[in-house]
């Protein structure tokens, strides 16, 4: 290696690696050491304070300064295990420090001797001891004094050995980290520098120390995602799409439905209208609740581009929902008597070959005015003579990427994204940063709220005699479970140990069926396609039917372990009942005895808004764990949660617009950090295809 040592090395090179190390380290996803420099502590544990008296210290970790009796002792009660006890005093308290199997301690620390020792402070017997202490010889303290960090380790590296080796290449590379915030910000907002930050987060000097550190990078994170979502939000604004006027027509139909739609449904179709109707791309997000009437929507708009001459496309997660969207779309079509001028295709991967074929050939010629279809539709080679809009289902199903390839087979087309998955309108704003955003916040009339109840395993035999009635009266029932299989560290209730005692016992009269992710494509469809027949009973299941299928006779919902799961999934997942014109029940099985676990059940029992529960489970559980950005094609924000930091949120996204109302394109010196960041990060929402120059 030269003299020069760049971040973007080999982590190998940093002193105390080596190539065995690495090996290690990759582990981590520790691969250079710009990965070492930015892999921040888990946690941190505060051994500032040392302790002189010990009374009602007992279980709890200390910090005390010793002074060393006399040598370590070591006995060895069995084969393979030795144990070293070195007696110290603490004024006038005999302690003994305690270590397993690390024979060479036997001498290291000499008679008189004063240590400082931090660990758990135990009575074991008569004895008062410290077990497998940290020890530091008063005068050369490393980490006893001071707040010390706590890594994610794997096995073969030590906290101290990683501790040791991020001090490394600290000292080898923290000069050369740039910074990513204008100074123009950093001083307006008393920031810390990147620099001071990196240090702050690997080796705090306070506890003020610490959060202002984090505050920098929570600050940065928002900067960058926020003007990256500006840009792209920019770039489709200026993109020029297609004007789809029918003149009127669907408008006309809209009044020929069956059914009437209520207040938020028209409002949304005259936003979506507006978007086709202009010369602007559109990229809008319909949001609502399980049963809102998001997919009459999709349907309506969907048949105006078809009555404008153009084509249009909706991808739906899964072939029986694809299925389930296509015969839907055909009864409507034949209800409102324009089934010979509307032509319309399902193109699943279950679908032959010569099948898909045929249907692809129609798609160019524009013999097909709507397709629906599932992953199939953004294979290479599937192309349109005039394709105008594209509705993604359950848009947290797909990523940015497969969104986008869909986009690149027309000329701008318009898109319109749905999802069940509600989140309060100011999240939605970061999360669908790209996209306008409508809401449908009312029910239609008469959709009968589901009645959820918790219980415990106690009456599990009461459960499934109400679970018999109900089939024994033609109606069908999920029942889910957090796993698949049996797992030892997990006392959980597994799918399929659950499936196999219902099949002998409980349920052995009625018709059962298994559905897991394991499954294949096609298993998973022809599973859900023969109980939305009727052929199944009971359908057990892992969370995959989340996002699944229509099944309007099906009217319980049985979830194990419910407190396994958010607040949010349990709504998606009660909503697969609750369809048809029968009262529909979940019932919530949780031995859970903790006073949280009691109150997420209890929310649930109480109401069935969607956005209500969505913002009990942010407030509980945080942002990641009932969102994860990374589905939504957002890179994972470390120190960020939009929940709780909203008010951060809004504050650099008024900072963000003052930005770039000044300097639009990122092009003063000043900005030019910034800019590079913006960039790679619309690299990793694979968008590094806008201009941006």
């Amino acid at each position: 290696m030269s003299d020069f040592h760049s971040i973007s090395d080999d982590v190998q090179y940093v002193k105390g690696i080596g190539p065995n190390r690495a090996k290690l380290l990759k582990k981590l996803d520790i691969e250079t050491v710009e990965d070492l420099i930015y892999f921040f502590p888990r946690d941190y544990q505060d051994l500032r304070k040392f302790s002189h008296d010990l009374t009602g210290m007992l279980d709890e970790r200390i910090s005390i300064k010793v002074e060393v009796l006399d040598q370590a002792v070591v006995s060895r009660p069995r084969r393979g295990l030795s144990i070293i006890k070195q007696r110290v005093i603490l004024g006038d308290m005999i302690l003994y420090l305690v270590w397993f199997n690390q024979d060479y301690l036997v001498g290291k620390y000499k008679p008189g001797e004063r240590l400082n020792v931090s660990g758990k402070f135990k009575k074991i017997g008569r004895e008062l001891q410290i077990s497998s202490p940290i020890v530091e010889k008063e005068g050369a303290t490393r980490t006893i004094g001071k707040i010390s960090p706590i890594y994610r380790l794997t096995k073969g590296i030590s906290n101290n050995v990683l501790t040791k080796l991020v001090k490394n290449a600290l000292d080898r590379n923290l000069k050369d980290i740039d910074e990513t915030i204008p100074s123009y910000l950093i001083e307006k907002y008393l920031l810390k520098s990147k620099k001071d930050a990196i240090s702050a987060l690997h080796h705090p000097k306070s506890n003020e120390d610490l959060e202002e550190a984090i505050y920098r990078f929570k600050f940065e994170e928002l900067l960058v995602l926020q003007s990256a979502l500006l840009v792209y939000k920019r770039a489709n604004n200026e993109a020029i799409g297609t004007k789809i006027n029918d003149d009127g027509r669907t408008g006309s139909l809209i009044e020929k439905l069956p059914f009437k739609l209520t207040g938020a449904q028209n409002k949304v179709i005259e936003e979506v209208f507006s978007d086709m109707e202009s010369e602007k791309k559109m990229n809008r997000l319909v949001q609502g609740d399980v049963g809102s009437g998001k997919t009459i929507i999709a349907f309506i708009s969907m048949i105006k581009a078809s009555l404008a001459g153009f084509q249009s496309a909706l991808i739906a997660p899964t072939g029986v929902l694809a299925s389930q969207h296509f015969d839907s779309l055909n009864e409507l079509l034949k209800l409102l008597k324009i089934d010979n001028e509307v032509k319309i295709a399902l193109l699943t991967g279950a679908m032959k070959k010569s099948e898909k074929d045929i249907l692809k050939d129609s798609l160019v010629s524009g013999e097909i005015d709507i397709v629906i279809g599932t992953h199939a539709l953004i294979e290479e080679d599937v192309f349109f003579k005039s394709i105008a809009l594209i509705v993604t289902d359950e848009q947290h199903r797909f990523g940015v990427s497969q969104r986008s390839k869909l986009e690149m087979k027309g000329m701008n087309p318009d898109v319109l994204v749905m999802s069940a998955t509600p989140i309060p309108r100011t999240l939605a704003l970061i999360i669908y940063g790209d996209l306008d955003i409508s809401i449908i916040d009312e029910l239609p009339p008469g959709r009968v709220p589901i009645k959820t109840f918790m219980i415990n395993s106690t009456i599990l035999e009461r459960m499934y005699g109400f679970i018999r009635k109900n089939i024994d009266e033609g109606r069908q029932v999920y029942i889910v479970c957090p796993m698949i299989e049996e797992n030892e560290d997990f006392k959980l209730r597994s799918a399929e140990a659950i499936y196999e005692e219902l099949r002998a016992d409980e349920l052995k009269d009625y018709s059962l069926a298994l559905l897991h992710g394991k499954m294949t494509a096609l298993e998973k469809d022809e599973v859900l396609r023969d109980f939305y027949n009727g052929k199944i009973d009971v359908l057990v299941s892992t969370t995959v039917i989340e996002v699944g299928v229509n099944v309007p006779n099906a009217n319980i919902m049985s979830i194990y372990d419910a407190d396994r799961f958010g607040l949010s999934q349990l709504h998606q997942l009660r909503g697969r009942v609750g369809r048809g014109n029968y009262e529909s029940f979940c019932i919530l099985i949780n031995d859970n005895r903790s006073e949280i676990s009691y109150q997420r059940m209890k929310i649930l029992e109480s109401t069935n808004d969607g956005f209500k529960i969505s913002e009990k489970d942010f407030e509980l559980r945080g942002m990641g764990d009932v969102f994860g950005t990374r589905q939504h094609g957002i890179p994972d924000l470390r120190f960020v949660n939009l929940f709780e930091d909203m008010a951060l949120v809004k504050e650099v996204e008024k900072i963000c617009l003052e930005i770039f109302e000044e300097d639009p394109k990122l092009n003063l010196q000043e900005n030019s950090r910034l800019k590079k960041e913006v960039r790679k990060f619309l690299k990793k929402l694979e968008k590094d295809n806008i201009s941006f120059n």
